[in-house]
């Protein structure tokens, strides 16, 4: 009886839900944002030259990358059947061999090295160097697979729509199909993180607040400037989640984030950001000049906090809070009001309040995990008392703030029963207070802001807190 020919499988896309190149290239990027500037000049020299200069200055952990669990599960049972398993991989071999080493299936790596690489007909060259003609087994992912497909004896198709498939067949016999990532729409929307633009209704305090919200082209304004931010916001998610993959795959939720599990390709999560962040600025023109000013001192301290805030201590949670403060200020913009000095002391203390409960329950979960301290992050299990004293000085702070604004002569010329406003002191103690108890207990699961809107105790005081300003308005 005949031994089964050898299986050559290939990394990027099938192995792999990801690509190595671009998962290098981005983990270069967060350490190193200027690095982007060698690129071409590697790329000049050459494919095989540019991942072979990444792969130098990169490392990638092995372990939680995104591995085809259905494919796996298959290789393991060709093995265990005594088949001969080589991996073949157009990635460097700084990483192909780790993951060789790691999965402990293959009897042999064929990867990329500085010279050349391993791609598409040179590929292809080496197999049939090796193994002859119809001589061995492939999977692959890629229409450039086509060119070795050409040459196998069967071919393997993974996470390849249905014209990949009968491009195969055409040139030889297709053994396997493994299914191909799951499209849905409700994973771009995760990507987005459109749940996320609730935060952005800040954009309407200040229609609310400066008494002009029945006027229809001021209205109009704010929606346009709702949806601008919301497109920008959104392109900021995306690079965020693609500069974070390897911190997030060490998370216990975010570790299921679109990107981080493999669910979306990378490739277009890097060409979604261009065209949300266009569209964005193409909107704010149509709104005001000063908008758009502000639109892109957000973007731009938003890229700073993904680049580099993010990973320092205390001067993430103060960045949060500032970009909170800087939707409100982008609706007075928008709208062409003033904003008051009050509203946004207010919120900057309420939201620098908030910013630190999210980093406290997320300390809190990886204490629960045993870990000693955040990955990608500044901060250390041990840090919870002080953030927890930190953040409810800041929230306390932000009422005291309220309290002195209701006798100012601002709040007595807005309205007609300023010292109603009073009473919004007690219902907001009692509501930062509950958050940062909910929190110490472990209970907060969300982003603060998604639990205000989520909570029925949140809904009550938001309820009172509408009722009490109504109750203040002029008659």
């Amino acid at each position: 009886m005949n031994a089964p020919v050898p299986l050559c499988i290939d990394l990027d896309g099938t192995l792999l839900n990801s690509d190595l190149l671009l998962e290098s290239a981005l983990a270069q990027l967060k350490q190193s944002p200027l690095s982007v500037l060698h690129w071409p000049r590697w790329l000049a020299q050459g494919k095989a030259h540019l991942k072979a200069q990444i792969a130098q200055r990169v490392d990638l952990d092995i372990e939680t990358l995104p591995y085809h669990a259905e494919l796996l599960t298959f290789l393991h049972q060709q093995k265990v059947a005594g088949r001969i398993l080589i991996l073949v991989t157009a990635s460097h071999r700084k990483f192909a061999e780790p993951i060789a080493a790691h999965l402990g299936l293959f009897d042999d790596v064929l990867a990329t090295d500085g010279a050349r690489n391993l791609a598409g007909q040179h590929k292809a060259e080496i197999l049939v160097e090796r193994y002859g003609e119809r001589g061995f087994d492939y999977a692959g992912n890629a229409p450039v697979d086509l060119a070795i497909w050409k040459h196998a004896r069967c071919a393997l198709v993974v996470n390849a729509g249905p014209s990949l498939v009968k491009q195969a067949q055409a040139v030889c016999e297709v053994e396997q199909v493994f299914h191909s990532r799951e499209k849905s729409l409700r994973l771009w929307m995760k990507a987005l993180r459109l749940y996320q633009w609730l935060k952005n209704g800040l954009i309407f305090v200040p229609l609310a607040a400066g008494h002009v919200w029945d006027q229809p082209d001021k209205l109009l304004l704010a929606l346009l400037a709702f949806l601008s931010f919301g497109l920008c916001a959104s392109s900021v998610y995306l690079l965020n989640d693609l500069l974070d993959l390897g911190a997030d795959r060490h998370h216990p939720r975010k570790r299921q984030r679109p990107f981080a599990a493999g669910k979306l390709p990378l490739i277009q999560g890097i060409a979604a950001i261009p065209l949300l962040l266009l569209t964005a600025f193409g909107l704010s023109l149509l709104i005001h000049s000063q908008f758009t000013a502000v639109l892109a001192t957000y973007y731009v301290f938003t890229l700073a906090y993904s680049l580099q805030l993010k990973q320092m201590l205390m001067l993430d949670t103060i960045t949060l809070a500032g970009l909170y403060t800087l939707r409100i200020i982008a609706g007075a913009a928008a709208v062409r009001i003033m904003p008051s000095f009050w509203l946004l002391a207010f919120s900057m203390f309420f939201f620098l309040s908030l910013a630190l409960v999210k980093r406290y329950a997320e300390l809190l979960t990886l204490q629960k995990q045993g870990e000693l301290s955040a990955h990608g992050r500044d901060y250390r299990v041990d840090d919870l008392g002080i953030l927890q004293s930190l953040g409810a000085a800041a929230g306390y702070l932000a009422v005291l703030v309220l309290a002195l604004y209701v006798n100012t002569e601002t709040s007595r010329a807005l309205y007609g029963q300023p010292m109603m406003i009073w009473l919004l002191c007690p219902v907001l103690l009692y509501w930062i207070s509950r958050v940062w108890l909910v929190t110490h207990r472990g209970e907060m699961h969300d982003d603060p802001i998604l639990f205000a809107v989520t909570d029925p105790h949140s809904r009550y005081v938001l309820l009172a807190c509408a009722l009490i300003f109504l109750s203040a308005m002029p008659q």
